[in-house]
């Protein structure tokens, strides 16, 4: 709650600085203010104090979405995060197939399918390079 105010306020102020420093630099540039000391200091502060509020407040909702991002999850700790990770390296080369294929499975088994009938009796994972290695010089 006491991040989503200071938030609020800050929003608040940056608006109302940066109304403030539009119509000053527009009238400096109409004419109708005089470019003295005064609009000059008067000018840069607002300036200061926008861009500093413009950084505390971005920094503040980096901060708040960090902490979202850390709380604690209701999985045990000592339960994996990923239930499907590969265990071997044929799991591996197909799931990088499917990967380049924008997840369609079914091109990928009958690219696979089509390299096992092109080169009979090669092991499992020759057929996912092979066939990884036919679509980089496709792509090429």
């Amino acid at each position: 709650m006491g991040n989503q105010v200071i938030i609020l306020i800050g929003t608040f102020i940056l608006l109302f600085t940066g109304l403030l420093l539009g119509y000053v630099l527009s009238q400096l540039v109409l004419g109708y203010l005089a470019f003295n000391l005064l609009t000059l200091f008067g000018t840069l502060s607002l300036i200061l104090i926008f861009g500093t509020l413009y950084y505390v407040l971005f920094w503040q909702l980096k901060r708040q979405q960090t902490q979202v991002l850390r709380e604690p999850s209701s999985q045990p700790v000592n339960q994996p995060i990923h239930e499907d990770v590969p265990e071997t390296e044929e799991d591996y080369l197909k799931n990088q197939l499917i990967a380049r294929l924008s997840g369609d499975v079914a091109a990928a088994e009958r690219l696979i399918e089509q390299a096992k009938q092109k080169y009979p009796g090669m092991p499992e994972n020759w057929y996912s390079e092979r066939v990884l290695d036919d679509l980089d010089r496709d792509t090429r």
